[in-house]
């Protein structure tokens, strides 16, 4: 585990440019990390990419541990610019949040190796984490379901993305696809009529053509986002998909969306 204080201190003070830098070091650990894995990557190593000797490393970063605390947040910064993009509804700007970074994880799959409960966040960690924060709350929901939005749909592709790295890990090592292995496996189907709901599912089609568990998993996880801003919010009468304030009616069924845009958006998103 890297040193929290030492971490802190290289994340945010200021860098050199010049020579053998701590910008080049964490590069070279990147592309190490990219082609191998993050097993591969180690001080010697690195050292020998860049034509150093691992002293001088140590000169710049104190281990390895430190050094992937930079690598990840260095990272991160490729997803930066979120800020900058149209309002279109907490809904849209979550969903691609999500793909943004589920994209991130597939570019650089040693990440979910390198994610603990206790790696002190960069500048770019942070400034996503702030961006998906600034999305969320303009739902008008409490502060602390504010944190819980953004965590849940966080944690959730940080989950796709494990199994994502861990399959590309397998097919890497074995040259043979997910697909092409299932496809070979008729010895075990032999078995599966002792499973009649299981056989049914797939004799009638049901694997045929299966939904793609990213996509069916980040809807659901909108859908239930949107019924808690739907019920936490109803009192305040707040569009469910952009948080606009909703103007008062006089009679009727109280209304959930600010216009038919809305409503249509928020349609569409369900259907994925």
């Amino acid at each position: 585990m890297s040193d929290p204080e030492r971490s802190t201190e290289l994340l945010w003070g200021e860098r050199s440019r010049s020579g053998l830098s701590l910008e080049r070091i964490v590069r070279a650990a990147i592309e190490l990390a990219d082609a191998e894995g993050l097993a591969a990557v180690s001080m010697r190593r690195v050292a020998e990419r860049l034509g150093f000797t691992t002293m001088s490393l140590y000169r710049h970063v104190p281990g390895k541990a430190e050094l992937v605390d930079l690598m990840c947040d260095e990272v991160m910064g490729e997803t930066a610019g979120e800020d900058t993009r149209p309002r279109d509804g907490w809904r849209a700007e979550l969903d691609g949040w999500a793909r943004a970074d589920l994209a991130l994880h597939r570019r650089h799959p040693w990440l979910v190796e390198a994610a603990h409960s206790r790696r002190v966040p960069g500048p770019n960690a942070l400034a996503g984490f702030e961006w998906a924060l600034e999305v969320v709350s303009r739902t008008g929901l409490p502060h602390a379901q504010v944190v819980a939005v953004v965590t849940l749909v966080g944690g959730f592709v940080e989950s796709a993305a494990r199994q994502m790295a861990q399959r590309m890990r397998t097919e890497r090592r074995t040259g043979v696809s997910e697909e092409e292995w299932w496809g070979a496996r008729d010895s075990l189907f032999q078995h599966m009529d002792r499973y009649p709901t299981l056989s049914r599912i797939y004799e009638e089609g049901g694997y045929d053509a299966p939904l793609d568990p990213f996509e069916f998993g980040l809807q659901r996880v909108l859908d239930g986002i949107e019924a808690l801003i739907r019920d936490e919010t109803r009192d305040e009468n707040r569009c469910a998909v952009c948080g606009k304030a909703l103007d008062e009616i006089s009679k009727g069924r109280p209304r959930d969306y600010c216009s038919r845009a809305c409503q249509q958006r928020a349609y569409r998103m369900r259907k994925g």
